[in-house]
Formats: C-alpha cells, sequence, structure tokens
C-alpha cells in the first residue's frame, strides 16, 4: 500500500492544528441507551474515540436536534440533553488532537410526528414526497424559536469542550427545506430570499460562540431535481463559515445523498467545485460522497480539489484507516453496501458494517493472546479468512485449509453481482493480510473433520437448497454467477424465471446480469415489493428503476407450484389465482441451506463446538458477511479460551 503524505500529514482547519485532513461525517447511530433515547450514551464515546485514536482529524457527532419541534427517529440526540455526552466525547478525543464538532439540525418536514405527536414544521404546506406528512407553515415566532435553538445548542456544545458546531442544510434539513424551490413557496421575506434564514442562522451563531471557534456547514448543492430544486449553478455560501461539505438529493432523491457502489465514487466532485466557487475566501472545501479509497482521497487534496475530504463510510469499515496508510498497510475496504451503516429506520438497527462489526453494537469479544500454539482453519470464505486473521493477529501459528483452488468462498460469486464488486477487493485484502502475518495457505486441500489434534475453526459454507420446483429445470444462482455449471447443461434458450425468496440484492442482481444477455426475464418473489430487503433509504428504489429499463418483468405475492411444457405454474399467495409464465429455466436466488453437523456438537455463544473445533458460518444457517465475520470473530475467541 503506497503512503498517502498529504492525506496523513498534519493540516490547519481554522486556527486549529488537525491529525489529518480526514473527516468523519455526522451519521445515525442508534447508539444511544434506549432509556435516554435523546442523550449521547458510553457508546457514542466509546465509537467517536476509536475513530480519534485511529488519526481522523475532524469528528462530527450525530445530529442533535436543536429544538423540541424535532425528533426525527426514535433514538435522535436532543441538543438540550447532550451536553454531558458531548464533553465525554471532548474528554475522551483530547489526547489524539482531534477537533470534535457538534451536529447541529432540525429535520423540518423530513422528521417524524410519530414521538412528539405535533405537527411537524416546515416553511411551507408542502407534503413530504416520502412520508406524505403535511407540515405546518412555520410563522415569525417559530422561525425565531429555531433560530435560538441553534444559537443554544452551540452555546452547550462549546461550554462541553467541543471545538464547534456543523450546521446541518443538507439532505434531513429544515435550513435546505427553506433554500429549496421545492418545499419554500412563501411570499414573505423568508420566500423572497430563500437563503435568509440559512444566513441568519450562521451568523447568529458565529455572534454567540465567538471567532475561536470552528463552524462548519452541510449544505445541498445539488437535489437531483433540475426543474426546480437546487442546483450548483444556484449554490451561495454565506460569510462566517471556517469549512462547508457540499451534499446530493432531497426527499424526492433521498438514496443519493449516501449511494451504494452503483454509482461510481466520484459524484461529490462537481459539488465540491461548484462550493470552491462560491466559498467566501478562508472557507475551506470538503469533499464528500463514497470517498473510500485512499488513492482517490490523496488526489482530490494534492490538486486542490478539497482541503479536507470525509471519509466516514470508509472510517466505519476501519477506523485506523489513517494509521495503517501512514505505515504503507492497506485499511480494510468499504464494499459501499449501506447494508449495516445505514441505520435510520423503524427498527432502531445499531450502526455495523457489511464487513466488519462495529464493537460497540455487538460486544465484539476480544481473541485472548496466543504464544505460537498451532490452529487449524477449514474454509477459505468470509468466516474462515476473518478467523484465521484475528487468530493470527493475536499471536497463533495458523494455516488454513480451501478445497477450492482460491480464496473467498461465496463472496467471488457476490462480486459479480451490478453493484457489489469491491466485494473483490475484500478478498484481496484478506490474502494480502493473511501473507502479511505468515497464515499457512493450502489450496485444493479437502481437509478432514476428524482431526482434533489442534483447534479448528470449521466454516466450509452451505450448500444450494433442493430444487423448488419438482421436474423444473433449475439452477442456483451461485452457480450461474461463478461459472460452476458444467459444460453441456447451460440453462437452454429461452425466458428465465429467477425465484427470490429472500428479497436481497442476489435476486435483482441476477434478473439484471440475465437481462442485459438478452434473456427474458421474470423475477418472482412472495413478498409484496422485489427487492425489499434492499430498503427505502437505500438501493430500493433505484434497484426498481434499473429493473424496469432491463425489461424485467416483476411479480409479486406469487409462489411457484409446478413446471410443465416450457410454463411456470404460480399461484397467488393472497387469492390462490392461478397463473403462468413462459419458462426455460429456472434460476433459484433463495439462501444456502446448512450443512450437516457432527453428533454431540453444543451450542456456545451462538455458535457449535464439537471437541477442539467451533463450526461457524453458512454451515450452521444462512449468514450474511456481516453475519459470517462476527461469527468468525467469537469463534476466534471462543479457540483461544482453554
Amino acid at each position: 500500500m503506497p503512503r498517502r503524505p498529504v492525506l496523513t500529514a498534519p493540516g490547519r482547519l481554522a486556527a486549529r492544528t488537525v491529525p489529518s485532513p480526514v473527516l468523519f461525517g455526522p451519521h445515525a447511530t442508534n447508539l444511544a441507551d434506549p432509556r435516554r433515547p435523546g442523550a449521547l450514551s458510553a457508546d457514542h464515546v466509546s465509537y467517536y474515540a476509536r475513530r480519534a485514536a485511529g488519526g481522523v482529524g475532524v469528528i462530527v457527532t450525530e445530529v442533535a436536534s436543536v429544538h423540541d419541534s424535532d425528533r426525527p427517529y426514535e433514538r435522535a440526540p436532543l441538543a438540550a440533553e447532550a451536553g454531558p455526552g458531548w464533553a465525554a466525547i471532548a474528554e475522551a478525543c483530547v489526547a489524539s488532537g482531534t477537533v470534535v464538532l457538534a451536529g447541529l439540525g432540525h429535520a423540518g418536514t423530513q422528521g417524524s410526528s410519530a414521538y412528539h405527536r405535533r405537527p411537524l414544521w416546515g416553511p411551507s404546506a408542502a407534503a413530504d414526497p416520502v412520508s406524505r406528512q403535511v407540515p405546518a407553515a412555520m410563522d415569525e415566532a417559530a422561525i425565531a424559536a429555531v433560530i435560538d435553538g441553534f444559537v443554544t445548542a452551540a452555546a452547550l456544545a462549546r461550554d462541553a469542550g467541543l471545538d464547534g458546531v456543523e450546521i446541518q442544510a443538507g439532505q434531513y434539513a429544515l435550513l435546505r427545506q427553506f433554500l429549496s424551490p421545492l418545499t419554500n413557496h412563501r411570499t414573505d421575506r423568508w420566500g423572497a430570499e430563500r437563503d435568509l434564514l440559512l444566513r441568519e442562522t450562521v451568523a447568529a451563531v458565529r455572534a454567540a460562540v465567538g471567532d475561536d471557534a470552528v463552524i462548519g456547514l452541510r449544505l445541498a448543492v445539488d437535489e437531483l431535481a433540475p426543474w426546480a430544486g437546487l442546483t450548483p449553478d444556484d449554490v451561495r455560501v454565506p460569510a462566517g463559515l471556517d469549512y462547508v461539505v457540499g451534499v446530493r438529493g432531497s426527499g424526492l432523491a433521498v438514496g443519493a445523498t449516501r449511494p451504494d457502489a452503483h454509482t461510481p465514487p466520484g459524484h461529490g466532485l462537481p459539488l465540491a467545485a461548484a462550493l470552491r466557487r462560491a466559498a467566501p475566501d478562508g472557507t475551506a472545501v470538503v469533499l464528500a460522497g463514497s470517498v473510500v479509497d485512499p488513492g482517490e482521497a490523496e488526489a482530490a487534496l494534492v490538486d486542490g480539489t478539497a482541503d479536507l475530504v470525509e471519509m466516514t463510510r470508509a472510517l466505519i469499515a476501519d477506523p485506523d484507516l489513517v494509521g495503517r496508510i501512514r505505515v504503507g498497510s492497506a485499511p480494510r475496504p468499504c464494499v459501499l453496501t449501506n447494508e449495516r451503516c445505514r441505520v435510520r429506520d423503524g427498527r432502531n438497527a445499531i450502526v455495523s458494517c457489511s464487513v466488519s462489526p462495529v464493537e460497540e453494537a455487538y460486544g465484539v469479544p476480544t481473541v485472548p493472546p496466543g504464544d505460537g500454539s498451532a490452529v487449524r482453519v477449514v474454509g477459505g470464505g468470509p468466516a474462515g479468512l476473518e478467523g484465521a486473521r484475528v487468530l493470527a493477529a493475536a499471536g497463533y501459528r495458523v494455516t488454513l485449509h480451501e478445497r477450492d483452488d482460491s480464496l473467498g468462498g461465496a463472496l467471488r460469486v457476490v462480486a459479480r453481482l451490478p453493484g457489489r464488486g469491491r466485494y473483490a477487493a475484500l478478498v484481496d485484502w484478506w490474502r494480502a493480510e493473511l501473507e502479511r502475518l505468515g497464515v499457512g495457505v493450502c489450496l485444493g486441500d479437502e481437509a478432514g473433520f476428524d482431526d482434533d489434534r489442534v483447534p479448528t475453526l470449521w466454516a466450509t459454507g452451505g450448500l444450494d437448497r433442493e430444487p423448488p420446483v419438482p421436474g423444473a429445470p433449475t439452477w442456483s444462482a451461485a452457480a450461474v454467477l461463478g461459472g460452476t455449471v458444467p459444460p453441456g447443461t447451460e440453462p437452454p434458450p429461452g425466458p428465465v424465471v429467477v425465484l427470490d425468496p429472500v428479497g436481497e440484492a442476489t435476486g435483482v442482481g441476477v434478473a439484471e446480469l440475465l437481462a442485459a444477455d438478452g434473456r427474458e426475464v421474470a423475477l418472482v418473489t412472495p413478498d409484496p415489493v422485489v427487492g425489499h430487503e434492499l430498503g427505502p433509504p437505500g438501493d430500493l428504489v433505484p434497484a426498481h428503476t434499473r429493473l424496469a429499463a432491463a425489461g424485467v418483468t416483476r411479480v409479486v405475492r406469487t409462489v411457484p407450484v409446478r413446471w410443465e411444457r416450457a410454463e411456470l405454474h404460480l399461484r397467488d399467495a393472497d387469492t390462490g389465482a392461478p397463473s403462468t409464465l413462459p419458462c426455460a429455466a429456472v434460476v433459484d436466488a433463495a439462501r444456502r441451506r446448512p450443512r450437516p453437523v457432527p453428533e454431540g456438537a453444543e451450542p456456545r455463544d451462538g455458535l457449535l463446538v464439537a471437541g477442539r473445533t467451533v463450526l461457524a458460518g453458512d454451515l450452521l444457517a444462512p449468514r450474511t458477511v456481516h453475519d459470517a465475520v462476527l461469527d468468525a470473530r467469537r469463534a476466534a475467541a471462543l479457540l483461544g479460551t482453554p
């Protein structure tokens, strides 16, 4: 991994020295204690301190609502309750020299009335396109209360020992709604000058906290609604700021602010360029938007595109990103799926990472230090690779056995899906880490289960399920994607039906690939929405757009019954009504099934233990990559415990 001297060097922000020009931006975490959902918890403190210790230059904490008219999600921080938590975070990060700022905002129309049971506030009575809630148009008293809320919250943050604040006028922000013609239809002064509220808020906060405090702004530069919304040509940056971050998207394009890997990195570059043109002299520009590769971040700093780079998702995947790069080591790559780090929904999931479980969320156990004793790992998929890495890093002498001629297991297949190609980089990272740590890798080696001479992590993956429609010519999604279909047994020409009982990326991705290959494709699911697990804030809407463009027929609330004469017979899951689809071949996108486990295996910490062997991963139950990595760390801790 080449060193990145600019990305890892100390820099300046306003009058402060920062350890690096890398910013860890504000994002929902749900780390709050459920008994005090508006306060910042000890887990928040640990979460931010971990990134500060890893070399991050600037941390912006989870956005706190500045007024009691706003509680956008159940565990959203409230500025009035955040003081003690801010103070604890400041104290935990001070030794690292990291500049810590409080994220401050008001969600306005994009909030929720589920918690305070009052009307939402907005510039005009324009329904939110996602929730369909119509806000109460704010009067002068309400506007004054919001400005005062920002001022009071900023003063609290400074009193708590933070270096300053970041004001939110981005995706989920009342200030953006006042800026935008999409949502501000007023005819008074707040409509005649739509940036008036933003200017007055920034000026009031600056007057309250003084010139010594750092004030940043997260600003919507492009709402992706050029017929009426904000565009880069419209951007105005108020005076009185130390830095500005450009973001994109609106209520009409919620997923665009934090897109997954279907959107190539670099989409934030035009926003940074617009800010550079519009910002007053002395205002630093921050590049944001899928900045996860160190080389791209370094290039933006070197060529002057940005003064700082926001690498939030990359730092969730690897808190030590900056420190690793300083010593020439590659950080664990972010795969840009949003599957575990985007948590703002009704389930209150705690922030994590698809490829690296967050310790504050799962209490991942520590592997006891090894003394060079031998440990065996069987299986080179995600669970085996992570288990071997963790055990070797703890000081054990590890040998990994893989029956195939390459590492990666099911990830090699997943990486062939649209938008999932970065999983290949993760496999490459694991391979390099095992080499660095001296792990012996034996490929093409079918290890036996009966070898109980050394402690063993057994992670040999799952099996394809039985064909779901008896008699139908059926191929698993893994076989089609992985190229393991024997020559002469490929799916025959003609229409293909993809059966997707899971609703994740596999069914959607396989349908896209088959359609791109010129096949007539129907995607059938028992769920009410195709790909429902992709999530409304994530890839769900873009996925449907892609499927429609590819001509994929989407059939919901339907289950297969039988196949005959090149037709698949179906039944409506609600009414029982029959239907048919032309079908030359079925591709099954279901999860894999577990393997048989040895008799006498006992459950322990969510895993199975048989003698000196710990079983983990898909062989126990269908697992995501996140689950497999978590299994591996728990298994490694068990193997290291006498």
